[in-house]
């Protein structure tokens, strides 16, 4: 049948994202968004009955690639710990047929890290050369790739509990960077670090920004935990906010929510986002105190490496 879509699976995945200019096709779709060319609603929450658990749907079109998609991501409550998968379907906008079917894991770690490093690289002081990350696992892994190479870093420190007892972690790690160093407290990894990183799947905060000795841009993401946040959502009224996407973000992102709810935080007051940035509607910031950037993870984003794969492998 002509109109069965090609399947990918994880290990495909790994493969064809590894030729592909992650950043950069990244960089387009944001582009594309302040352009009118692409859309991007909100991601849908649906509740399994019984609190059996749930599944998110990241929606998103691109329109000058003539494809649309979702990304369908459960979380399956088990006896023995949640299980969380997730497929991307990319469709044709001009003959209405399936093209591909992705597992997702491998798109979301490459897209969340690399979404990151395109806000690193737009906001991050030009002068920045010390560098902190919090976590070790596969998407602190693949944000250690793709900004490694940004700036001039001088020092590279990392920092997660788990590492003393994982060597193999360890040895992954100091193969995407030899030069990274690994400390043993967060204290330790964040003192006088121009830019952080929290690469982590906490449900609270990891870090304390008014701990800090000086401003830094402070980096962060989405686990699938309720309200999840890696910085205390106090914070944000003192620090200067910027997103990966505004119109969905603060809808989703758990200290925007309670910071909003607890704090008279109000998502006017993010500064900007990727679409405004990288067509330069927004200025880089100055670092006249700290700089917060949050990304949730957007549908479209997992759309356009699928559609990169998906150009690839014909």
């Amino acid at each position: 049948m002509p109109n069965t879509p090609q399947v990918i699976n994880q290990h495909q995945a790994r493969e064809l994202l590894a030729q592909i200019d992650v950043p950069q096709i990244l960089r387009k779709l944001f582009r594309d968004l302040a352009a009118g060319q692409a859309v991007q609603p909100a991601q849908q929450l649906v509740e399994f009955p019984q609190g059996a658990g749930d599944f998110i749907n990241y929606l998103g079109v691109l329109a000058e690639d003539g494809v649309y998609g979702i990304k369908t991501s459960p979380y399956i409550v088990r006896e023995q710990g949640p299980l969380v998968t997730a497929w991307t379907l990319l469709m044709s906008m001009q003959t209405g047929q399936p093209l591909l079917l992705c597992d997702a894991g491998e798109l979301t770690t490459a897209r969340t890290a690399a979404t990151t490093a395109v806000a690193v690289d737009a906001l991050a002081p030009l002068k920045a050369n010390r560098l902190a990350i919090i976590g070790s696992g596969k998407v602190a892994q693949a944000h250690l790739h793709y900004v490694k190479g940004l700036r001039d870093w001088q020092s590279i420190c990392l920092y997660s509990p788990s590492l003393s007892e994982d060597a193999e972690t360890v040895s992954l790690l100091k193969n995407i960077e030899p030069r990274l160093n690994i400390v043993d407290s967060r204290e330790a990894a964040v003192q006088d670090a121009d830019v952080i990183m929290l690469c982590t799947s906490s449900a609270g905060p990891v870090i304390d920004p008014s701990s800090l000795r000086k401003p830094a841009l402070i980096t962060s993401i989405s686990t699938n935990a309720p309200r999840a946040h890696e910085v205390p959502p106090q914070c944000l009224n003192d620090m200067q906010v910027f997103c990966d996407y505004r119109l969905t973000t603060p809808g989703s992102a758990g200290e925007m929510l309670i910071a909003a709810e607890q704090h008279g935080w109000d998502r006017s007051a993010i500064v900007g986002d990727l679409p405004e940035l990288l067509s330069e509607k927004v200025q880089r910031p100055d670092y006249d105190r700290h700089v917060f950037f949050r990304s949730i993870g957007l549908g479209l984003e997992d759309i356009a490496l699928a559609n990169a794969i998906y150009h690839l492998s014909h």
